[in-house]
């Protein structure tokens, strides 16, 4: 968190929260949205300056409720997620090995988990972080998807629960069980709250 947002918060430490006006999208975009885009759900206007994503990137965090923020100074200014806190790109180098780069910048080391949901999303777990993998960026990753059996239907068996297949998620060195999470059990399971409200 940058030292000019400490000095404000120590400074000012009783400014209310912001809620609804800042959203993730599931590209990992910063949406602001006004108070018509909040009245009629829209997502809002993405935001497309290069020093305000730095700052709210440096900026956001966690509080012990899993609701993600943005700290803008004194003010916890709250994140609705389209769909996970983090998003995950891909980054290939001219030899062409991925680097794996969340949506604030933070090149993502080890993946330590992997998860897929039955809409074929693709989670990856980066140190405590929990991701969704930014779907313009599967395709990268969809060879790291590896079954025991040569079988090219085997990993669509089992998205539909078949539990004689077990697939890996491989990359590099690291060959990691796939497990299956359900869409409606994501902020369950994953410990985040997706439209943070006021206490």
């Amino acid at each position: 968190m940058d030292e000019i947002v400490q000095q404000a918060m120590a400074r000012w430490p009783n400014v209310p929260h912001c809620f609804g006006w800042l959203r993730l999208d599931a590209r990992g975009g910063w949406r602001m949205r006004d108070e018509r885009a909040q009245q009629l759900d829209l997502p809002g206007d993405l935001i497309r300056h290069p020093a305000l994503l730095a700052f709210i990137d440096r900026n956001y965090a966690c509080d012990a409720g899993g609701r993600w923020y943005f700290q803008n100074g004194p003010q916890r200014v709250y994140v609705d997620l389209e769909w996970m806190p983090h998003i995950l790109r891909t980054e290939p180098d001219a030899q062409g090995k991925l680097s794996l780069v969340l949506h604030t910048g933070a090149v993502a080391d080890e993946v330590e988990a992997a998860w897929m949901d039955e809409a074929g999303r693709l989670y990856l777990r980066v140190g405590e972080v929990i991701t969704g993998v930014d779907d313009r960026d599967l395709g990268h990753l969809l060879p790291c998807l590896q079954v025991d059996d040569a079988d090219e239907d085997a990993l669509m068996r089992w998205l539909e629960g078949a539990d004689a297949v077990a697939p890996r998620f491989q990359l590099g060195r690291q060959s990691l069980p796939l497990q299956r999470v359900a869409t409606s059990q994501l902020e369950q399971r994953f410990s985040f709250v997706s439209r943070p409200h006021q206490d």
